[in-house]
């Protein structure tokens, strides 16, 4: 249909006041032609304006100030998708190419640890004071990270002998005072709370696998599967909808996760 309405302009004479055309398509949507003295025609596309540049945040808290401040794109509908349980984007709606744009990035920063890697008993120490959540501030949820410092931090050098062959079980020697030594079961799988997500977030915990070997050296392997990304998620998620009532009942932002 805009093909022979073009046509029939370009065979009828064309005057310059009628060079540029509005016609509706098959569709209902307005499109704009510009036809030159040749005939030949071009369509005229709204000019879209994207962020040349992202936002890179490292904080949920920085994300909601942005949001909340509403200073850019004002009369726009815009989404937080949470990537995963270490990025989240701000992003607006398909403009008329298809295009998405993304106005913020939200990363966390997160301390590195070494799993399923053995260690030195003061190298794996320091990790689980400095990347893991203390007994005191996990809120009563089960947490082994003192019980397996205590069993570290006690045992004795070339101590660590294997109870039986099904690759669980482990005994080591630890001082229990002065003078005193006692064999004891090394726990096992243990509960544990890495930093591994953002810190305004309850960081979710998850089961691990506690071996040692001579040395003495430990490590730590992850076992359940990557679960607990998807509670991370949800904890990123619900966190999200909790400070952003008033904008997703308005409709201004949608969380989709």
């Amino acid at each position: 249909m805009i093909k022979e309405a073009l046509q029939y302009l370009i065979n009828g004479g064309i005057k310059p006041q009628e060079r540029f055309v509005d016609m509706v398509d098959g569709d209902g949507i307005e499109r704009n032609f510009v036809v030159d003295e040749s005939g030949l025609h071009r369509e005229i596309k709204p000019r879209i304006y994207r962020a040349e540049e992202t936002l890179n945040i490292n904080t949920l808290t920085g994300l909601l100030d942005y949001v909340q401040a509403n200073i850019e794109r004002i009369d726009h509908d815009l989404f937080i998708q949470v990537y995963d349980e270490k990025t989240v984007l701000l992003k607006g709606l398909l403009d008329s190419e298809g295009g998405r744009e993304t106005l913020v990035t939200a990363r966390a920063i997160v301390p590195d640890f070494n799993y399923e890697h053995f260690q030195g008993v003061e190298e794996l120490i320091v990790g689980l004071q400095s990347n893991f959540v203390s007994d005191e501030d996990s809120r009563d949820r089960p947490n082994d990270r003192g019980l397996i410092l205590k069993v570290i931090g006690n045992v004795k050098e070339e101590t660590v002998q294997n109870t039986g062959d099904d690759g669980i079980s482990q005994a080591v020697t630890i001082r229990s005072g002065l003078s005193s030594e006692n064999d004891v079961l090394v726990p096992n799988p243990v509960t544990l709370i890495p930093y591994r997500t953002f810190l305004e977030i309850e960081q979710p915990s998850s089961e691990f696998i506690f071996r040692m070997k001579g040395g003495p050296r430990a490590a730590i392997f992850e076992a359940d599967g990557g679960a607990w990304r998807n509670q991370a998620i949800i904890n990123v998620r619900d966190y999200l909808s909790e400070h952003l009532k008033e904008e997703i009942e308005n409709g201004r932002i949608t969380i989709i996760a």
